[in-house]
Formats: C-alpha cells, sequence, structure tokens
C-alpha cells in the first residue's frame, strides 16, 4: 500500500504557501483526507475544495477540477466545450502537446466559464506559460491548484443554493476517492 504525498494538512499548506489565502481554516496535523472531510463538513464547505485542489497531485487536480464541472453542471451537455475537452485531452496524455494546446484555448476563452479554468489548470500543470517561440516563465507549482480551485468554486456558484450543498459533497467525495486511490 502507497501513502498520499503528505502526511499531515500542514504539510499542504507548507508545500504551498498561497493555500492559506485561498482559505478561512487554518492548518492542521490531521491526516489530509480526514481534515477534507472535516473541512467538508464544517461552516465553510468551499475550504474543502481549495485543500483538495492542493492536496491531489497536478494531473490528480484537473481531472477532479473536470469531473466536479460535469457534476455541477446543470445540463451535462451543456460542458461539452473546446476548454474542457483540452483539459480532459491532457489528463489522458500528459504531453507537451496537449498541454501547450490546454494553454492557448486557456488564455483565450471566456475566463468566466469554469471550463476556462480546467484548461489552464492543465496548462500550468508545467512547462513555459506562454506559447510560441519565446520561452516564458515556468509554471509556478501552485497554479494548477488555483485554477483547479476557481472552476469547481465557478461551477459551484451556478448551481441553485437549495442543491449546492449536496453536490459539493458529491465533488469532495469524489476528491477523496481520486486521494485515497493514489494511496493504493
Amino acid at each position: 500500500m502507497g501513502k498520499l504525498r503528505f502526511a499531515t494538512a500542514r504539510d499542504v499548506f507548507d508545500a504551498f504557501p498561497s493555500l492559506a489565502d485561498d482559505m478561512v481554516a487554518a492548518a492542521s496535523e490531521r491526516d489530509p483526507l480526514a481534515f477534507l472531510a472535516e473541512l467538508a463538513a464544517g461552516p465553510t464547505p468551499e475550504d474543502a475544495v481549495s485543500f483538495c485542489a492542493y492536496m491531489l497531485p497536478r494531473r490528480d487536480a484537473v481531472w477532479w477540477a473536470c469531473r466536479c464541472t460535469r457534476t455541477l453542471a446543470r445540463d451535462p451537455m451543456g460542458v461539452e466545450d473546446e476548454a474542457l475537452a483540452a483539459a480532459e485531452a491532457w489528463v489522458r496524455d500528459p504531453n507537451e502537446d496537449n498541454r501547450t494546446r490546454a494553454l492557448g484555448i486557456g488564455n483565450s476563452a471566456n475566463r468566466t466559464l469554469p471550463t476556462t479554468w480546467a484548461a489552464l489548470a492543465a496548462a500550468w500543470s508545467g512547462g513555459n506559460l506562454s506559447v510560441g517561440e519565446h520561452p516564458g516563465a515556468p509554471a509556478p507549482p501552485h497554479l494548477t491548484a488555483k485554477a483547479a480551485r476557481a472552476c469547481v468554486l465557478m461551477a459551484l456558484a451556478r448551481v441553485p443554493a437549495t442543491e449546492r450543498r449536496a453536490k459539493l459533497r458529491s465533488c469532495i467525495e469524489g476528491g477523496i476517492r481520486l486521494a485515497a486511490a493514489e494511496a493504493m
């Protein structure tokens, strides 16, 4: 049996200092999956979205954001767009061509759509932040988590308030299953 990348929730905060800016809850010495479950049941369950995006490895975080976007969509066919397709293509085959395709699409797509942020999460998973012959700056390690978080929270904001908590719980449970599978 393998193990999670992080032994405690605090380890996630230590690895990604920007996480503290994205959450209300403070770091804990708890097991990351137990901490995630507590956040989901707590007064600010959106913190669970932030923590999950940072806790998961980049590829898993992008896949999780894509799955959440589909779960949270009122019309599942309504999320069939180029940006989501690019993110999912990168997850299936995380090569540089798929990453730069996601970057190009994410940079030119409507930033008010959750699916754009899924593409950016894939695009910011590594490599350069620019497309073309001029090399850009390398992607900072926290950008995939930031974009995956934005994707899920934007999709969640489109869910009617009466359904939001249950749908959020479904997304977090998916993140927990994904992280637990990573530990197998």
